[in-house]
């Protein structure tokens, strides 16, 4: 693959990315760039975390630049409305106007549908925590190079608790599962083309059980996801049962479509 610019926006606030460091997780932004690395190596990444205050005069005038962005995944919750949220909307507008290619990740779908004029919501069919089973594609999936070579049906890394409710106007839904109807979908708004998932195509199940075993009390106590730790010990059996037949570039293949996409 020939050398792209890409702009990595980092959906986590600093203090969570400083937790998952302090236990020994990868960031989200981490993880993506070694995950784009294994089909590209020559991207020129930079990383932005729009959950702080930016000069906006001082980054619009680069955003032009950059073949394509992805908004990753983050613990935050859209419909809470803090500083944090605010800014992340508002930069994704922005973005809009900047930028022409944008993969918008699990909580970065949830922002650019906000941003677009759709709507999120806590998600009332469950969640997922470290994995999504049956996510299946729609004709319209079927037939978007973003899922060329994938299966119709798959599992892959996921963790959310909301759920897309309303798309923006002009979106075609892509793919979806029992737990969250939009699993996948594609839109435009400005001069942007974004393609949306809520799962993590760039996150390892090894990452996700590491994941759950650090919000573990969370799950249970706050969460209620879980009714005790024996509970969470046989999800993670689940997942771990999962990594056995998993394949990583069928895993990824997102990744790789949409680095084509935007060469």
């Amino acid at each position: 693959m020939k050398s792209l610019n890409i702009l990595i926006c980092e959906g986590n606030t600093p203090e969570e990315g400083k937790n998952f460091h302090d236990v020994g997780i990868p960031t989200h932004t981490k993880s993506l760039k070694e995950s784009l690395s294994y089909f590209n190596k020559n991207l020129n990444i930079d990383v932005l975390n729009p959950c702080l205050e930016l000069n906006l005069n001082e980054i619009t005038t680069n955003l032009k630049k950059y073949d394509g962005l992805i908004w990753g995944g983050s613990s935050l919750n859209i419909y809470n409305n803090t500083i944090e949220v605010k800014r992340q909307i508002s930069f994704m507008k922005e973005c809009f106007r900047n930028v022409k290619k944008i993969l918008a990740i699990c909580w970065g779908m949830q922002v650019a549908v906000t941003a677009a004029g759709g709507e999120v919501r806590k998600g009332v069919n469950g969640s997922h925590i470290g994995i999504a089973n049956d996510i299946e594609l729609t004709q319209a999936g079927l037939n978007n190079l973003f899922y060329k070579d994938k299966n119709n049906k798959f599992n892959t890394p996921a963790f959310n608790f909301d759920e897309v409710v309303a798309l923006p106007n002009g979106a075609t839904h892509l793919a979806s599962n029992k737990i969250n109807k939009i699993q996948g979908l594609h839109f435009n708004s400005g001069i942007s083309e974004i393609w949306g998932i809520q799962y993590h195509p760039e996150i390892t199940y090894e990452k996700m059980i590491s994941i759950i075993k650090f919000r573990k009390d969370r799950l249970i106590n706050q969460r209620n996801r879980f009714k005790n730790e024996e509970e969470v010990n046989n999800h993670i059996n689940f997942i771990e049962e999962e990594i056995k037949i998993s394949e990583k570039n069928s895993r990824m293949l997102e990744l790789r479509n949409w680095l084509n996409l935007i060469s």
